[in-house]
C-alpha cells in the first residue's frame, strides 16, 4: 500500500451529505486531506426520496472536497443504510479435491461465491456476506481455516441485504454526479472500523450509530460481526417532538436540542430558562431546560428500548462484556451515555473516530458525526474482516495493468467486487465510461 494512495468516502445521510478525502501517512495512520459537506434535502430516514436534490448535494460536497484537496475525485466508497436493510444467517459448503493441500484464500472465496449465487428475497440484493465460523470435516468453531487441511469446508454467513431499488437510486445519484461507487458498505460496519478497538470486538460489543433518520446497530463477538440492524428512528424524531411540544420552528427545535438538550432529566438544571427570539414582533418564547429534557428523555427511552430489543433478538443481551459504544451525531446529546447505562445496565462509552487517525488539517474529524465517512475511507486501507486482511487488496500493478490495457472499469469490479479494494484516483481517466 502506497502512502500517496487516496480514498474518498461518501456518506449520504438524512441530515447531511459528506465527502471526505484521506490517505495513509508514513506511520500508517489516516490523514484527512479535505472535507466537503452539503445539506441533505433529498433523503428521508436514510433513503433517497428525491434523486435530483440528492445528486445536487453530492456534487456540492464532492466539489468542495475536491477543491480543498486539489484532487480530481472519480471513485468513492459509499455508505448504505435505511429501514430497507435486512440481515439473515445461512451456510455454505464446498468439497475440495485434495485433502493434503492446505486451504487457501481461493477456497474461502469459493464459499463466498456460492453465497453470492444464493437466491435473495424478491426485490433485494446482497450487500455483504460475512463468514461467522467455519467447519472442516465435521470439526466446528474454526475461526480461520486458511492453513488447515481437509476435504469438506463449510461456513456460517451473516448476510446483509438491501432493496434493489434503493441500491439503484444510490448508483444513479453517484453516476449522475460523474462518480463511480466501487463499493457500498453498510454504515454501522463502516462506523465500527472507525471507533471500535480490536479488544472490544474480541470481547463482544454493540455499536450504536445514532444518525438523523436512523439508528444503526452492529454487534461483534470474537472479533467478528455477528448481527446488524437498522432502526428507523434517529435524532430528527426528537427534534420533531421538541418542535411540536414547545410549538417552535424546526430550526429552533434543532438548536434547542443540540445546545441545551439533556437525555437524562436529572442532569438538567430546573432553574435554567432559554429565551428564543419571537417572530415578526412577537414576544420572546421562554423554554425550561428541565421541560425540554423531559421531551428528549421520553423519546430517547423508546429508541433505547428498540435497540435493546434488537440485541435481545440477536441473542447477545448478556454476551457483550464490552458493553455499548455510541457514535454518530446523536451521540453528542448531553447525558445520553448515562441514560443508556441506566436503561441497559451495561458499560457505555461515546465512540470517537480517532482510533486510526493521524495528524490532519481537519482536526474536527474526530467528531462522532464523521464516524461513518471516516470508516468508509478506512475500508479502502483495511479489510472489513481482519482475519483475511492480507488477501483483501489487489496488487497496485494488477489494477494499473487492467486500466492501461484499456479494459472497461467493470472488469476491475467483476474481478474484485467481493473484496475491499482501493483504486488510485490518478489512474482513473475522467473520460472512462463507468458501467454498473
Amino acid at each position: 500500500m502506497q502512502k500517496d494512495q487516496i480514498v474518498v468516502g461518501l456518506d449520504i445521510g438524512t441530515t447531511k451529505i459528506c465527502a471526505m478525502v484521506g490517505r495513509l501517512n508514513e506511520h500508517g495512520r489516516l490523514e484527512i486531506l479535505a472535507v466537503g459537506k452539503a445539506p441533505s434535502e433529498g433523503v428521508i430516514r436514510g433513503q433517497i426520496a428525491n434523486l435530483e436534490k440528492t445528486k445536487q448535494g453530492i456534487e456540492k460536497a464532492i466539489k468542495e472536497a475536491s477543491d480543498l484537496a486539489d484532487v480530481d475525485i472519480k471513485v468513492v466508497k459509499v455508505g448504505i443504510s435505511g429501514h430497507n436493510i435486512r440481515s439473515s444467517q445461512t451456510e455454505s459448503f464446498i468439497v475440495r479435491e485434495n485433502k493434503d493441500v492446505e486451504i487457501n484464500w481461493n477456497d474461502v472465496e469459493r464459499l463466498t461465491q456460492d453465497i453470492h449465487r444464493t437466491v435473495m428475497p424478491a426485490g433485494f440484493q446482497l450487500i455483504h456476506a460475512m463468514p461467522q465460523s467455519f467447519t472442516l470435516d465435521g470439526e466446528v468453531g474454526i475461526t480461520n481455516p486458511i492453513g488447515h487441511s481437509g476435504v469438506k469446508l463449510g461456513a456460517k454467513y451473516h448476510l446483509v441485504m438491501a432493496e434493489t431499488e434503493v441500491v439503484n437510486k444510490i448508483h444513479k445519484c453517484v453516476k449522475g454526479s460523474n462518480l463511480f461507487a466501487n463499493e457500498l458498505i453498510l454504515e454501522p460496519i463502516a462506523s465500527s472500523l472507525a471507533v471500535l478497538t480490536n479488544e472490544e470486538k474480541d470481547q463482544g460489543v454493540a455499536l450504536v450509530d445514532i444518525g438523523g433518520g436512523t439508528t444503526d446497530l452492529a454487534i461483534y463477538e470474537n472479533g467478528i460481526l455477528v448481527y446488524s440492524s437498522v432502526i428507523p428512528y434517529g435524532g430528527n424524531i426528537i427534534t420533531n417532538d421538541i418542535k411540536q411540544g414547545c410549538v417552535l420552528m424546526q430550526a429552533q427545535a434543532e438548536q434547542l436540542k443540540t445546545r441545551f438538550g439533556y437525555a437524562l432529566t436529572e442532569e438538567a438544571d430546573e432553574n435554567t430558562i432559554v429565551s428564543l427570539k419571537g417572530l415578526r414582533g412577537r414576544p420572546p418564547k421562554e423554554i425550561s431546560v428541565k421541560q425540554l429534557s423531559y421531551i428528549i428523555q421520553s423519546r430517547m427511552e423508546e429508541i433505547i428500548e428498540f435497540i435493546l430489543a434488537e440485541i435481545h433478538h440477536a441473542g447477545h443481551l448478556n454476551k457483550i462484556p464490552a458493553g455499548i459504544v455510541l457514535t454518530g451525531g446523536g451521540a453528542k446529546l448531553n447525558g445520553l451515555s448515562s441514560l443508556f447505562q441506566v436503561c441497559s445496565g451495561m458499560d457505555v462509552r461515546i465512540g470517537y473516530p480517532n482510533e486510526y487517525l493521524g495528524k490532519s488539517k481537519f482536526e474536527d474529524a474526530k467528531n462522532p458525526i464523521y464516524s461513518t465517512v471516516i470508516g468508509l475511507m478506512l475500508a479502502g486501507f483495511h479489510t472489513i474482516d481482519e482475519r483475511f486482511k492480507e488477501h483483501h487488496l489487489p496488487e497496485e500493478s494488477e489494477v494499473k495493468t487492467v486500466i492501461d490495457n484499456g479494459s472497461p472499469i467493470s472488469a476491475i469490479w467483476d474481478r474484485f467486487k467481493r473484496q475491499t479494494t482501493t483504486f488510485l484516483q490518478e489512474d482513473i481517466n475522467s473520460g472512462t465510461d463507468f458501467k454498473n
